[in-house]
């Protein structure tokens, strides 16, 4: 656009512009005025704040070794439940082999006790063994008899250095003696002199040992262990089955017995 120039005549007699002499009332163009500059602002000198800066540096520190002190604490409750673990396997190991270990032990001490109970059964047995060699027992008569009235009578001698062990049983009354041989001898007498019958005369001239009118006879003579000098003698008042189990047992006497004492 072009410039407004205002009061602007024309002459008259030539139609010419006046000259920029004459002209004493022109306005400049609208001009825009130049901006002052801003005052500048002052910039304060960077100052630090130094306990800022530590505390920060300390909460960081802080932060660091509470972090380290949690890690350590987990690193040590971690090896703890390890460590405690491994405790409990090995303390249920160690119980395991203790039960094992009791249970053989009872049956090692079940083994001795029945070890024991066996020795002693030996010992027993080897001590009876040895008592049966030391004193043997022997059977000397186990034939059954017959008497036949009071005129009959059986005799036996009784062997010396033996317990003489008589054992009958008869079908009727009996009676038994042990006579010395000095008694028999009188009982002998008796007889060949008429005073009585046998039955009689055996067991009233005198005897050692001696039962009347019985079944059965129990008994242990000891008299010939050391002496040998008796005969055992059984008579009948009628007829009777007599059942012997006669036996002896070696057990010498260490000095004279009986009727040789």
């Amino acid at each position: 656009m072009a410039t407004t120039w205002t009061d602007l005549t024309i002459d008259s007699s030539g139609g010419a512009i006046i000259s920029t002499t004459e002209m004493e009332h022109v306005t400049q163009p609208n001009e825009v005025p130049a901006e002052e500059p801003a005052p500048s602002e002052s910039i304060a000198p960077a100052r630090f704040d130094w306990p800022a800066v530590f505390q920060s540096r300390e909460r960081r520190w802080w932060t660091i070794a509470l972090t380290a002190t949690l890690l350590i604490s987990a690193v040590g409750l971690g090896l703890l439940y390890v460590d405690d673990t491994n405790n409990q396997t090995t303390i249920r190991g160690l119980t395991t082999q203790n039960q094992s270990l009791t249970g053989r032990n009872q049956i090692l001490h079940d083994q001795l006790d029945a070890t024991q109970a066996n020795l002693t059964a030996s010992l027993g047995e080897l001590a009876r063994t040895k008592a049966e060699l030391e004193h043997p027992t022997l059977g000397v008569w186990n034939v059954p008899v017959t008497l036949h009235g009071p005129n009959e009578y059986l005799s036996a001698t009784v062997p010396d250095t033996f317990t003489y062990h008589l054992r009958l049983k008869a079908s009727g009354p009996i009676s038994v003696s042990i006579l010395s041989t000095s008694e028999f001898t009188n009982a002998v007498e008796c007889v060949y002199n008429g005073r009585a019958n046998t039955d009689w005369c055996m067991h009233h001239s005198g005897a050692t040992w001696g039962v009347l009118g019985v079944t059965s006879v129990d008994h242990d003579f000891v008299l010939a262990e050391g002496c040998a000098s008796y005969l055992a003698v059984i008579t009948s008042p009628g007829t009777v089955r007599i059942t012997p189990n006669v036996s002896v047992t070696y057990n010498p006497a260490s000095r004279a017995t009986g009727d040789c004492s």
